[in-house]
């Protein structure tokens, strides 16, 4: 492999199975010229259920992407929460994503007001801090738990009815037009939940990937001077 073609998806978290569904998420995105690799973070916890969580996993996560730079052409973070976006945009100059970010902004573009399934309740104030910064509140419908921990998103079945029925009431109850998949772990259940819902739903790592494909084709970064030195 060439130097700086890889666009890794760097999952903070340890688990293989979150980072397998975020890999099998990839499918439809391959095609597109760019070759993608998803990584796991071995010292990350099981899953990242909390800010402190989310905080730990930056100097280990900072760490993997400047021992892959010479190789990359963009990072991923695909973590819901965003952990070490702005870091990680400060040590390199190639395109840094975020899926929170990245998901929300392809909501934007999809919907009028859009709604977020979480994982647990206390994932929710870290979700509002992130959409209060970005000045989207006015297009949020809500943002609603799951009650289901990273692990517990493996039973596919358990996992999917919570699901549809939080993203019914989402559109039903709150208004949503369009759903964001609050959590990397639910990469697998898209297609399900946009068909028992009848809403677009946005699996963030797909949207973030997306971006972050059309950054590198056209040369494009958050560092000044970034020029064509990364297009494909």
């Amino acid at each position: 492999m060439m130097a700086g073609e890889t666009l890794y998806v760097i999952n903070p978290n340890s688990s293989g199975a979150v980072t397998a569904g975020i890999d099998e998420a990839m499918a439809p995105l391959r095609p597109l010229g760019v070759p993608i690799e998803v990584l796991r973070l071995p010292e990350g916890p099981p899953g990242i259920e909390s800010q402190a969580q989310a905080d730990q996993v930056i100097a280990p996560l900072l760490a993997a992407a400047g021992r892959l730079e010479n190789g990359a052409a963009g990072f991923v973070i695909a973590c819901f929460g965003d952990p070490g976006l702005y870091a990680l945009r400060d040590q390199t100059r190639l395109p840094v994503v975020g899926i929170q970010e990245a998901a929300v902004m392809t909501a934007l573009t999809t919907g009028q007001r859009f709604g977020v399934i979480a994982i647990l309740p206390a994932s929710v104030p870290r979700h509002l801090r992130a959409f209060g910064a970005m000045g989207v509140m006015d297009r949020l419908a809500g943002d609603l738990a799951l009650g289901l921990t990273v692990a517990e998103l493996a039973d596919a079945d358990r996992t999917v009815a919570r699901m549809v029925e939080i993203g019914c009431e989402l559109k039903d109850r709150h208004g949503a037009d369009v759903l964001i998949m609050g959590c990397a772990g639910m990469a697998r259940y898209r297609d399900r939940l946009e068909a028992e819902t009848g809403l677009p739903v946005i699996e963030p790592c797909q949207a973030a990937v997306a971006m972050a494909i059309g950054r590198i084709k056209l040369g494009w970064s958050h560092a000044v001077n970034q020029g064509a030195s990364h297009a494909g």
